[in-house]
């Protein structure tokens, strides 16, 4: 019922990319991890975490906070949630260009998504400014 609700959006003109060989890749996750030192995201949280492109996962943690979530997967391997080691061994076999530099994480669980309209915005001019031609969507 929420999507049937939701405002439609039209296509855009159709750009023709770079090959993912030669195109830098970033993370946008609503997976809710970030670096140790950074704020927990909270309920209702519209704000985004930058996690640089040399994380280890030892240095981040998650704090998505929906009760439906079930972590067992993430707990096991972090790339579930936030890929960065398999973006690392694609760029590696040489399968695309270069990792980003910075990543993104936001906190799913959110009724209204438009709501995040004015960090997605930001983030995208982040991604941009960064040189970023992909970037993967990671839902949670």
């Amino acid at each position: 019922m929420r999507a049937d609700n939701m405002a439609r959006v039209a296509p855009g003109p159709w750009i023709t990319p770079k090959p993912l060989a030669e195109s830098t890749v970033a993370i946008v996750s609503t997976a809710g991890m970030h670096r140790r030192g950074d704020p927990p995201f909270v309920a209702g949280d519209l704000s985004y975490r930058i996690i640089p492109g040399t994380s280890d996962f030892s240095d981040l943690v998650m704090t998505h906070v929906s009760a439906n979530f079930d972590r067992t997967a993430v707990q096991d391997d972090p790339n579930v949630a936030f890929p960065l080691d398999r973006l690392r061994e694609l760029h590696d076999a040489g399968e695309i260009g270069g990792v980003s530099n910075w990543h993104y994480s936001f906190m799913g669980a959110m009724p209204n998504p438009s709501l995040f309209e004015e960090a997605g915005t930001e983030v995208g001019r982040l991604l941009a400014a960064d040189g970023v031609d992909v970037a993967l969507l990671v839902p949670i």
